[in-house]
C-alpha cells in the first residue's frame, strides 16, 4: 500500500499516515510558470494499491485538476489500483436539476475522476447519496457519525438536548444518530429564494428550553446557519451548538457564526477541510476524522468490511 497526498490538505494526509505508522509515498505537486500542475512520482509504484489523499476544497478547480494529474501519473506508472480519497467531495450540492438548462456537474465530476483511471472512491459525508451512483466502480462514503456521538457523550448531557436537522434532506443523518442516541429531534423548514438565500424559516418540533444541537454536512457562507439559530432561540432553546462535517467557511462566516454577535454557543467542524488555528473564536472547534480514514484504509486493503465501522 502507498498513500500520496496533493496539496489541499496535507495535515490531515499526516495525521493519517502517523496512525497507519507509515510514512507518505513520494510525490512533488508543483505548478509551472502558466500556471499547469506538474507532478513527480518519485519512487517505484508498479503492482502497489496506491491511495490518493485530496480534498476538493477551495481552490475547488485547484484541487481537482492537482488529483486528476496525480491520477494519471500513478496509472501510467503502473499502479495495480487507485483509491481517490477525497474527504471534502467538491461540487456535490450540485447533484440534480433545479432548474431548466443546469448542469448536474457532480455527475461531471464522477466521470472525469472515472476517466482518469480511479479504482475507488472514498469520502466522508456525501451531500447526498444518490453521487454514490454517479460512479460505475466502488464508492465507500464513510460517516463522521462516531466523532460527534462521542463529543456529545462527553460534553453533554442527554437532559434538555434535542437535534435539529437545518432542512428535510439533512433528517436521514439526524434520525441515524438518534439510533445510538435517544434523543428528541426537530427541524428547520426552510424556504429559498436563490442560492445562499433562505427567505423564511420555521421551527418544526419542541425545543423550549433545551439545548438545540443542530447536524449539518457542510457550512459555508453560514447566513443560513445564523438564520436557523435565531429561530430555534426564538422558539425558546436556552443554547444553539451546530456540528458541520465540511467547513467551507467562506468570505466572514466564521465572524458570524463565531464572533461577538454569534448565537450560537459552539460550532463543530472537521478537518476534512484545512482550517487555519482560530485563537481569536474560542467558540470554534475541529474535531479530527484521521482515526476514522485510517481504519478505513486498513480495511479497504485487506479487504475487510467498512461499513461495520459505523454500526
Amino acid at each position: 500500500m502507498k498513500i500520496f497526498s496533493g496539496n489541499s490538505n496535507k495535515e490531515l494526509s499526516r495525521l493519517i499516515v502517523e496512525d497507519l505508522e507509515t510514512e507518505l509515498g513520494k510525490c512533488t505537486v508543483s505548478r509551472f510558470a502558466d500556471g499547469e500542475v506538474n507532478v513527480d512520482i518519485e519512487e517505484s509504484i508498479r503492482g502497489q494499491h496506491c491511495f490518493i489523499i485530496q480534498s476538493t476544497c477551495p481552490p475547488v478547480n485547484e484541487s481537482l485538476m492537482e488529483l486528476l494529474v496525480i491520477i494519471d501519473a500513478l496509472k501510467r506508472a503502473s499502479a495495480r489500483s487507485i483509491n481517490a480519497v477525497i474527504p471534502y467531495f467538491g461540487y456535490a450540492r450540485q447533484d440534480r436539476k433545479i432548474a431548466p438548462r443546469q448542469p448536474i456537474s457532480a455527475r461531471l465530476v464522477a466521470d472525469l475522476l472515472t476517466a482518469a483511471g480511479i479504482t475507488r472512491v472514498t469520502t466522508m459525508d456525501l451531500h447526498s447519496g444518490q453521487i454514490q451512483g454517479f460512479f460505475d466502480i466502488p464508492v465507500d462514503n464513510l460517516y463522521s457519525k462516531p466523532i460527534i456521538l462521542d463529543y456529545i457523550k462527553e460534553n453533554y448531557s442527554q437532559e434538555n438536548l434535542v437535534l435539529v436537522s437545518p432542512d428535510a434532506g439533512g433528517m436521514a443523518r439526524v434520525r441515524d444518530l438518534v439510533k445510538k442516541l435517544d434523543y428528541p429531534i426537530a427541524m428547520i423548514d426552510k424556504r429559498r429564494s436563490g442560492p445562499n438565500k433562505v427567505a423564511e424559516m420555521n421551527v418544526i418540533g419542541d425545543v423550549q428550553d433545551k439545548t438545540a444541537f443542530i447536524i449539518d454536512d457542510i457550512v459555508d457562507t453560514g447566513g443560513t446557519l445564523v438564520k436557523a439559530a435565531i429561530a430555534l432561540k426564538e422558539k425558546g432553546a436556552n443554547k444553539v451548538v451546530a456540528f458541520c462535517t465540511h467547513g467551507l467557511l467562506s468570505g466572514t462566516a466564521l465572524d458570524n457564526l463565531c464572533g461577538n454577535n454569534s448565537p450560537f454557543e459552539e460550532l463543530l467542524v472537521t478537518n476534512t477541510i484545512p482550517v487555519l488555528k482560530q485563537d481569536n473564536y474560542p467558540k470554534f472547534k475541529t474535531l479530527d476524522v484521521s482515526h476514522l480514514f485510517a481504519r478505513a484504509f486498513r480495511r479497504i486493503y485487506k479487504n475487510e468490511s467498512v461499513s461495520s465501522l459505523f454500526v
